[in-house]
Parts: structure tokens; sequence; C-alpha cells
């Protein structure tokens, strides 16, 4: 028999036995990524519950209105806004996804983007987040539902 032809079975076991040990340590040397820090002020869940529109007392000039929950494939969200003198003062989403840590991570980078562009537009027509089409959605489709009821 030709020597190129003999076939070697310890030395695949060996290879194959080295192969997987050195990916199973490269898995187990992975650090999971840490979760981004939420930013001070970060909205606070209210309950399912408040799922139509409603409209507060005003409180110095100012009227503040829920919007409509709505209910994205990842969990509901809701955004409240305040309106002072006809302008959008402040938006804060009350529910959102954050059941997991994805939803949380993801909640995370997406609300605080999603009311910048909200309060720069002064409207409901804003970009959906990379990452996070359904709570862009969700958002979007609460923040024209609570301007609706605010009269914008």
């Amino acid at each position: 028999m030709h020597a190129l032809r003999k076939t070697r079975p310890l030395r695949r076991v060996v290879l194959a036995s080295a192969a997987t040990v050195c990916g199973t340590v490269l898995l187990l040397a992975l650090k999971p990524h840490a979760n981004p820090p939420v930013a001070a002020g970060a909205p606070v869940p209210a309950p399912s519950g408040a799922a139509s529109a409603s409209a507060t007392a005003p409180a110095a000039g100012d009227r503040t209105v829920t919007g409509d929950s709505v209910q994205t494939r990842w969990g509901p969200v809701q955004v409240r806004v305040t309106v002072r003198g006809g302008r959008l003062t402040d938006v804060t989403a009350v529910v959102y996804p954050q059941d997991n840590p994805r939803d949380q991570q993801i909640s995370g980078y997406a609300l605080p983007q999603l009311r910048q562009e909200a309060l720069a537009a002064q409207n409901a027509q804003i970009d959906t987040v990379s990452g996070a089409t359904y709570t862009s959605d969700g958002y979007r489709q609460s923040l024209q539902s609570a301007l609706d009821s605010a009269g914008l």
C-alpha cells in the first residue's frame, strides 16, 4: 500500500479533540456585552391598563397627554407628551418592552433617540431607530395619538 493512502485514524482523533478543546476555551473566554446604562430620568413604565389616550389637568400652562398603548411584536409601547404654548416640550415613554435583558438593551438606546427626534421634529414624523423597528413603530403611533389628543 502506498504511504499517502494509509489512513491515520489516531491523527484525526487527536486533531478533532484539539479543535474541540480550542473551540470550547474560546467560547468560555468570551465576555458578554454589558447593558448600556439607562439615562437619568428614564421613563418609568405605567400599568398596562392605561390603554387609551387621556389628558391630565394642565399644570402652570403645561398640558400632559398620554397616547394610546400600541401593541408591538415585543410588547406594548405608550408615550406621554407635554405641550406648552402649542409646542412639544417633553416626550416620555411610559410603557415599553422590557421583559428581558435584550428588550432593556434595545429600549435603553432607542428611546432616548426617539425622544430627541420627536422634540426636534415637533411631530410624529420621526426616523426609525436601527435595530428597534417594532419599538420605533409603536412609539411613533402612540406619539401621533397623544399629539392628536393634545390638538397638535
